[in-house]
C-alpha cells in the first residue's frame, strides 16, 4: 500500500472519529446550539482544515498546500447559499431549534458521500476527456452570471418535486415525534415531517455541489485535494450555519460576489490551458478581494426592508 492510499485511509478514519465525537458525545442528547457555541465549533473545524493545510505544506510541498486553501475558501464561500436554503426549510417547516443540528448532522452525512461520488466522477471524466474542463468552465461562467442578474425569489418546499414523490411514496405524520425521522403508529411506518427536511437538505446540497465542484477543479485536478477541501468546507457548515443564520440578510452583496467568484472561476478554468494562465496565488489573492467586497459593500450599503414583503432569510 502506498503512502498516498495511507493519507486516503487516514483522513477518511479522521472523519469518521470526529463524526462520532460531535453526535456521541458532544450532541448526544438534542438541544439548541446556542451561539457561542456555534462560534466555538466554527473556530475549531476552521482550525483543523488549517493545521491539515500546515501538514500538506510540509508533506506535499507549497504548491499543494496553496491549492487546498484556495479550494477550501472556494468551497466554504459558496457553501454560505446553503445557509440561506437551511434557514428557509427550518422556518417553513417550524423545525424546533433543538431538532436542527440532527438534521444538518444526517444532510452533511449524506453531503459527503454524495460529493466523493461527484469528485471520483469528475476526476476520471478530465482524465478520459481533458476537453470537458472547458465544459465545466462555461458552466461556472453561466451560473456566475445568473447569480449576478438573476432577482430574489420566494421559494415554496411544498411544490418541490421531491416532497411531492415522497409524500406518494409513504404517508407523512401530522406533527413532529420529537427527533425521530420515523414512527410506527397504528401499525404503519411513517415519516415525520423532519426527514421531509432532511430530505430537501439533501437535494439542495445536491444543487449547489453541481456548482461548486467544478469550481474546485479550475484550481486543482488532484482528487486528494478536491476531496479533502470539499468535506472540510461541508464539516463545517454546520457550526456557520448556527452562528450566521440570524444575521445572513445583512450580507445581501454576497450573492452577487459569489457569482463574481464563480464567473472569475470559469474563466480561469477556460484558461487553463494558454499563455493566459492565472496562477493559484492569484487565484486566491483576487477570490478573497471580491468576498470581502461584497461584505464591506453589505455593511456600507444595508439592505432597506421593502413594506409587504417577507423576511429577508424568509426570500
Amino acid at each position: 500500500m502506498t503512502l498516498q492510499h495511507w493519507f486516503w485511509i487516514g483522513f477518511n478514519l479522521f472523519v469518521l472519529a470526529m463524526l462520532a465525537l460531535d453526535l456521541g458525545v458532544f450532541h448526544r442528547r438534542a438541544h439548541v446550539v446556542s451561539l457561542r457555541e456555534a462560534i466555538t465549533w466554527t473556530v475549531v473545524w476552521i482550525s483543523l482544515a488549517m493545521i491539515f493545510n500546515l501538514g500538506l505544506w510540509y508533506l506535499a510541498g507549497p504548491q499543494k498546500a496553496l491549492e487546498f486553501f484556495t479550494g477550501y475558501l472556494i468551497e466554504y464561500s459558496l457553501s454560505v447559499d446553503n445557509i440561506f436554503v437551511f434557514a428557509l426549510l427550518f422556518s417553513y417547516f417550524a423545525v424546533p431549534a433543538k431538532y436542527q443540528h440532527r438534521v444538518l448532522f444526517w444532510g452533511i452525512l449524506g453531503a459527503l458521500v454524495m460529493r466523493a461520488v461527484m469528485i471520483i466522477a469528475g476526476t476520471l471524466l478530465i482524465a478520459k476527456f481533458a476537453w470537458i474542463i472547458y465544459v465545466f468552465g462555461g458552466f461556472l461562467i453561466l451560473t456566475g452570471v445568473k447569480m449576478i442578474v438573476k432577482k430574489e425569489e420566494e421559494i415554496h418546499p411544498e411544490n418541490n418535486p421531491v416532497v411531492r414523490w415522497f409524500k406518494r411514496l409513504m404517508p407523512v405524520t401530522a406533527g413532529y415525534r420529537e427527533d425521530k425521522f420515523f414512527v410506527r403508529e397504528n401499525g404503519v411506518r411513517m415519516a415525520t415531517p423532519l426527514f421531509v427536511v432532511l430530505l430537501l437538505v439533501e437535494v439542495s446540497d445536491l444543487i449547489f455541489a453541481v456548482d461548486s465542484i467544478p469550481a474546485i477543479f479550475a484550481v486543482t485536478t488532484d482528487p486528494f485535494i478536491v476531496y479533502t477541501s470539499n468535506v472540510f468546507a461541508i464539516l463545517g457548515l454546520r457550526s456557520l450555519y448556527f452562528a450566521l443564520s440570524g444575521v445572513m440578510d445583512k450580507f445581501h452583496y454576497l450573492k452577487v460576489g459569489l457569482g463574481v467568484v464563480l464567473t472569475f472561476v470559469g474563466v480561469k478554468m477556460l484558461l487553463a490551458h494558454t499563455a493566459w494562465k492565472i496562477d493559484t496565488l492569484v487565484s486566491l489573492g483576487v477570490i478573497v478581494l471580491i468576498l470581502a467586497a461584497a461584505v464591506v459593500m453589505s455593511l456600507l450599503r444595508p439592505k432597506q426592508p421593502e413594506a409587504g414583503t417577507s423576511p429577508p432569510h424568509l426570500q
